[in-house]
């Protein structure tokens, strides 16, 4: 395991990078941490902190590290990627609180050589308490750009 920056092996720019860190990864799941600040975007004063709808995006981000991370590993640029969506995105809470830390896991379930991809995600506490789980669809085309360019003709 290689050591990146998260804006190294993201597709985003800021303000729109939503993850802290990729703390782990391996063959087939990854670990990245959220730290829940004022600073967060999408934070919401009234509730002292993020909504936990937004977990579905740390999950999509966790999972865009996963690749970029590989990516960079073998020596290619790091790609976009779709998010097609997710099922049974479960929440245990209405929000993730202020100065709290989030620790994201995910594990690939399923692939295709179409760049089809299904991941189980979990969000939990620093206590190890599950917040929010969902499975995530994804799809990362082997030429972002062309399948772009052919799905608007």
């Amino acid at each position: 395991m290689n050591n990146y920056d998260i804006t190294e092996i993201l597709p985003h720019q800021a303000p729109m990078i939503l993850i802290d860190s990729l703390e782990f990864y391996d063959v087939d799941s990854c670990r990245c941490t959220v730290a829940i600040t004022q600073k967060s975007p999408f934070y919401n004063e009234l509730k002292t902190g993020v909504p936990s709808y937004i977990g579905s995006e740390y999950m999509a981000q966790a999972i865009a590290a996963f690749a970029g991370a590989h990516a960079l590993d073998d020596k290619d640029s790091v790609q976009i990627g779709f998010l097609l969506g997710s099922r049974k995105y479960k929440t245990m809470r209405s929000h993730f609180a202020l100065n709290e830390i989030l620790t994201v896991t995910i594990k690939e379930l399923y692939r295709e050589d179409s760049g089809l991809r299904v991941f189980e995600c979990e969000i939990l506490s620093a206590e190890s308490e599950v917040l929010a789980q969902a499975n995530i669809n994804v799809f990362q085309p082997k030429d972002p750009d062309a399948f772009i360019q052919e799905s608007y003709a």
